[in-house]
């Protein structure tokens, strides 16, 4: 009998075997049949950028496990490629008109959304039509609208604006309550990031920071409203929004005409004829449809350049964490062997850094920032490029560069470091548990998270925090060329933005990854317009491009056919679903923070910047479980 079973195991064990090769290989098999797609498919018609996913730096990778799971990848806008496509759009014949989409908008940095806003700006400026369509417009999708030739409202909906800000958790009642000993150990007085774990409101230092930073990226953002379309009585809906909306007797939609803020009111049928009017009827000729160019398929048919001087780009997007990770996150590991593999070619002329990232591991940080200075040891020019973020960890990867690149509304800074340890002595004492064992030395067990810590633990590890910030200081000090004590000034844990940042000295002048790729190319010598640019970061496998394949970007060119799209309550409410899911990612982070961490609060507090991925869906998952 036991010959049976175990012959009747391995038969078994042969059979899912093949179900697996033969799985991987239908999946093959169709990856290479959807790759084989011509490209040569871009036809006249309209440019349909359908925004319904975050616009990022770099986007984050789909697991296996999730897409074998049923879960549907949202489809994220790599910033570079979204402008590369928008600034082609202007020259490219076949484009008749570029058509936004703002149902769904997944939002993005303001130094992202600015820059998106600007490239839609020049198409406008060229006298190529840009067409928007929302059903309601909030800060950063009105911020796109703003560039269009026509903005086009659901007489149904309705624009509301926020601004940046708003309320933050505190857990230290809960903390009290639930007997959890927080212990931090941090230098900085701004380095809010703590707070909620040890304060029940917002302190004096951090509240001053935050009015200064928000003052400063709200003003931006009026300004370019105000500059992309002047008739728009923005000013009114800031201040007393009640007012016009009252006057229009509810009606927000009218209320938005009247102001000038949107220049048509139509559901999507009526957008989708207008539409029609410019790039010509859908192949169907379905009412409402128009000839669609897919934006994969003209991002495509528009590749970077592959020829001339190499200068290498490497990005650091994401939390910065030790080890390896995939893409959207920034593994020091793995940033630091794309780096050295791309320098051991010894074909670069020069590299540009491109940080978008709130910080993280301070470790972590120091090993991404010594493998850039291997390409300094190799007499290659470094220039840095801060994207909509570059704060704490982020900002210690900086200190390698030559020359740091900024936007007016980037957001940087938050020099300090700290790191945190929960205990659990009180909990267990209220569960009537206790703890007791034999010591051999102060060490032992130490940091106790059932007993708690003891002093020497608390001064070595304040002591180690301390004498990381002196490190982080001494970086910023000899890289800025600054006297220590004035980068504890402007330290100390403060964000500033990117205008503020120039005054103080930290960083050097304002423009994109375009001007600092010209920087690079200037200083090795070359010509700028003969530049191939070398991103070294892992390729995604083809299971990953098999997978994105599925996204949710169907580009679909019926105007009337989306399932995405809310009224104006819809849309505010989603967004406040990202208040719960940061607040679970705080949790998560509190019990998992590992090591010294040099990372930003306030760099999540911008109405338009999504809680990370892993947090939306614990909160998905909480709410599925309430109502279910």
């Amino acid at each position: 009998m036991k010959l049976v079973r175990g012959a009747w195991k391995i038969l078994v064990g042969i059979k899912d075997g093949l179900v697996l090769v033969f799985m991987l290989l239908f999946f093959g098999m169709l990856f290479a049949a959807l790759s084989a797609k011509p490209n040569s498919a871009v036809r006249d018609g309209a440019l349909l950028l359908k925004l319904n996913g975050p616009i990022v730096e770099q986007p984050a990778s789909v697991s296996a496990f999730s897409a074998m799971q049923g879960d549907s990848p949202r489809h994220q806008f790599r910033l570079r490629d979204l402008v590369r496509a928008i600034d082609a759009a202007r020259d490219d014949a076949r484009v008749k008109v570029v058509v936004l989409d703002l149902d769904g908008y997944g939002g993005g940095y303001p130094a992202a959304v600015t820059e998106v806003a600007n490239a839609l700006g020049r198409v406008k400026a060229s006298g190529k039509p840009v067409l928007a369509y929302a059903t309601a417009y909030t800060d950063g999708s009105y911020l796109l609208a703003a560039n269009a030739s026509e903005i086009w409202l659901n007489p149904m909906g309705g624009s509301l604006f926020m601004g940046p800000g708003g309320n933050q958790l505190y857990y230290k009642g809960l903390i009290d309550k639930l007997g959890v000993n927080v212990h931090v150990y941090r230098v900085g007085k701004f380095k809010s990031y703590v707070e909620p774990y040890t304060r029940d409101a917002q302190s004096p230092e951090a509240k001053e920071a935050l009015t200064a930073l928000y003052a400063s990226i709200f003003d931006q953002w009026k300004g370019l409203i105000h500059k992309a379309r002047p008739k728009a009585q923005i000013d009114t809906f800031l201040t007393a929004p009640d007012q016009p909306i009252t006057a229009a007797k509810g009606d927000i939609a009218q209320a938005n005409l009247s102001a000038g803020l949107v220049d048509k009111l139509g559901d999507r049928l009526a957008f989708g004829k207008r539409v029609a009017q410019l790039a010509g009827d859908g192949p169907k000729k379905v009412a409402g449809s128009f000839a669609t160019i897919k934006y994969d398929d003209f991002v495509a048919a528009h590749p970077m350049s592959t020829s001339g001087d190499k200068i290498g780009i490497v990005t650091v997007a994401g939390d910065i964490v030790d080890g390896k990770a995939g893409p959207g996150t920034a593994g020091g590991d793995t940033i630091s062997k794309a780096v050295l593999d791309g320098l051991a070619k010894k074909d670069l002329k020069a590299l540009v850094v491109r940080i978008d990232s709130p910080g993280g591991s301070a470790l972590a940080s120091e090993t991404i920032r010594k493998a850039v200075l291997e390409a300094k040891a190799q007499k290659l020019p470094i220039v840095v490029s801060m994207g909509g973020l570059a704060a704490s960890g982020g900002y210690w990867v900086s200190t390698a560069g030559d020359v740091v690149y900024a936007e007016p509304n980037t957001i940087t800074g938050s020099i300090g470091i700290f790191g945190i340890i929960p205990t659990f002595e009180n909990s267990l004492k209220k569960l009537g548990i206790t703890t007791d064992g034999v010591k051999t030395t102060p060490l032992s067990g130490q940091p106790d998270i059932y007993g708690g810590t003891n002093p020497q633990v608390d001064a070595i590890l304040q002591g180690s925090i301390e004498h990381g910030y002196a490190e982080f200081v001494a970086r910023v000090a000899a890289a800025r060329k600054l006297t220590p004590q004035r980068v504890d000034e402007i330290g100390q844990g403060r964000v500033w933005d990117g205008g503020t940042a120039r005054q103080i000295g930290l960083v050097d002048r304002f423009g994109t990854l375009d001007d600092a790729v010209a920087e690079a190319a200037r200083r090795a010598g070359i010509d700028p317009k003969n530049v191939q640019r070398v991103y070294l970061e892992k390729q995604p496998g083809w299971f990953a491009k098999l997978v994105a394949g599925f996204a949710d970007n169907d580009d679909d060119t019926s105007a009337t056919d989306d399932t995405r799209s809310g009224d104006l309550f819809a849309t505010l409410a989603a967004e406040r679903q990202d208040v719960l899911a940061r607040a679970l990612g705080d949790a998560k982070r509190l019990a998992s923070a590992s090591s010294v961490q040099a990372r930003c609060l306030e760099c999540a507090g911008f109405s338009d910047a999504r809680a990370p991925a892993d947090d939306r869906t614990l909160a998905q998952m909480l709410i599925k479980a309430i109502w279910q």
